[in-house]
């Protein structure tokens, strides 16, 4: 399937800003990828890839907790005590204490460690691999179209992401359930990321992309979303 043709319409229907992102994990390190220079976090390797970079990552290149954790690149067991401890967390105020954060990563859903090797990223309209899950950074009025047209032959709900990081709610969430998946961000995301307030973040399966945007053409042609 030609996720590049598929990329570009649906950025032009719903005028979208920023370029989609493509996931995909991988089983073993890419040979037709150029790795990543570095190291940086999960959100800022979406950045990068919005930003038109196409690259790899392992673990090596992982520089956040979370970020490593939740795509399943390393095992939580890996990380000393008091990091799993989430103590870091209530020094930088996101919570008042640690049996706090700790009932919060229950929530948090996280890929089985040890099966992939790598992450691979790329803007959508360049992605010559077969993606697993496409993230958008978009405005409330182009997210609320995606939730329509996802809905739109199946009557399907999409999920609320909450206050966990996005490399569990906007990469393993929609990854491990197949639900079209949209929030706000988290306070790491938003300060590592150049995006705006008023922004909001949705995840696509990629297998239901063809499937909206097919729905995105026919909903243009209906009242209640005919362009004026």
């Amino acid at each position: 399937m030609d996720y590049t043709q598929i990329g570009e319409r649906f950025r032009e229907l719903l005028k979208l800003k920023n370029e989609p992102v493509a996931i995909r994990w991988s089983v073993r390190e890419p040979q037709d990828i150029e790795r990543e220079e570095g190291k940086s976090r999960f959100c800022k390797k979406l950045e990068k890839a919005m930003k038109g970079e196409v690259f790899y990552a392992t673990a090596d290149e992982e520089e956040c907790m979370g970020g490593a954790r939740y795509t399943g690149l390393r095992d939580a067991k890996e990380f000393p005590a008091n990091m799993r401890s989430g103590a870091f967390l209530t020094a930088m105020g996101v919570y008042r204490d640690i049996p706090a954060v700790q009932r919060s990563w229950r929530n948090n859903l996280n890929i089985e460690p040890g099966i992939f090797r790598a992450l691979i990223f790329a803007p959508l309209g360049r992605a010559e691999f077969e993606p697993d899950v496409i993230f958008i950074i978009c405005n409330a009025r182009q997210a609320m179209e995606i939730l329509h047209a996802n809905a739109y032959d199946s009557g399907s709900h999409g999920l609320g992401a909450d206050s966990g990081p996005i490399c569990s709610s906007m990469a393993a969430l929609p990854y491990l359930t197949g639900k079209v998946t949209y929030g706000f961000g988290d306070t790491g995301s938003r300060r590592h990321m150049e995006i705006r307030d008023e922004d909001v973040m949705v995840s696509i399966p990629a297998g239901d992309l063809p499937r909206i945007v097919s729905n995105l053409e026919e909903m243009r042609t209906r009242r209640s979303f005919r362009e004026e």
